[in-house]
């Protein structure tokens, strides 16, 4: 089936209302993303910069590095990241993961915060970072990942899949201890953060979380994806938000989401954040 077409582009912001939390989490957000800007990228041999990678590996064995810089609007949006950056989502979904978690902390929202597909845990420590700056104390932030990249395609059940390769990129691979490391750097690894790891078919199902109030995919897969909502939709509370992290990205997700919001009958408007990333709030 088609797409449907997104609402306009959403114009959900962070609240100003708490300065020092505000300037709090944008110092998060930077650090997260290494947006200063004057962070070069490193080259490395699996980018498509082929050029300079061989380069790079000329001079590596004399301690010198290869790099080059980014661009400040692509890194905004999202299109590029830094091999040390703790999130590949630019600034625009992070604003938006903020205006979500902060309105569901604000109308009483019940339930917890999940994320699916955490890689490095960007996204899941700015997460726990909003609670912090609140001083929420009784919501919990799920880390759902396999934590050894992303499955290989079961093109039988899930033909969206079939020709995906996404599962061969080591890149997209980051371990558990690796991730909780990175909460640890930013002081916030603590109880209540959660971890579940395996493949999302076998954890979320009987995962012990009763009650969400944001739910935010990043799978990239249809099986993924899919896999996703059908077991954690059901314990969104009305109010709550579904953010999908490769809706305008990866067709096979994209499809996913489709289907299921048909299948079941949600016809809450799908919201645009930026070039891939949509989002809605649950309202029955």
């Amino acid at each position: 089936m088609a797409s449907e077409p997104l609402a306009p582009q959403s114009k959900v912001m962070p609240p100003t209302e708490n300065p020092l939390a505000d300037a709090y989490l944008r110092v998060c957000k930077r650090c997260l993303m290494r947006g200063t800007y004057r962070t070069p990228a490193r080259v490395e041999g699996r980018n498509r910069w082929y050029l300079y990678a061989a380069a790079a590996g000329l001079v590596r064995p004399f301690g010198f590095e290869l790099v080059r810089r980014i661009d400040p609007k692509e890194r905004d949006e999202g299109r590029n990241f830094t091999t040390d950056a703790d999130t590949m989502i630019g600034s625009q979904r992070l604003d938006n993961l903020q205006a979500c978690v902060v309105d569901v902390i604000r109308r009483n929202v019940p339930g917890d915060l999940i994320e699916t597909g955490v890689w490095r845990g960007g996204a899941s420590i700015f997460m726990r970072a909003v609670l912090h700056a609140y001083a929420i104390t009784d919501r919990t932030v799920w880390l759902a990942d396999s934590f050894q990249g992303l499955p290989k395609p079961d093109p039988e059940r899930y033909p969206a899949d079939a020709h995906d390769t996404l599962w061969a990129a080591s890149a997209l691979a980051a371990s558990v201890d690796e991730v909780k490391a990175n909460f640890s750097a930013y002081g916030l690894l603590d109880d209540q953060v959660r971890f579940l790891v395996g493949w999302f078919k076998d954890t979320l199902p009987t995962a012990p979380v009763d009650r969400l109030a944001v739910l935010r995919l990043d799978g990239d897969l249809y099986e993924s994806t899919m896999d996703a909502l059908t077991a954690l939709y059901p314990r969104l509370s009305v109010g709550g938000y579904v953010i999908v992290d490769d809706y305008g990205a990866m067709e096979s997700c994209r499809k996913a989401v489709d289907d299921f919001r048909a299948d079941r009958g949600i016809d809450d408007p799908v919201e645009r954040i930026d070039w891939t990333g949509v989002f809605w709030q649950r309202s029955r």
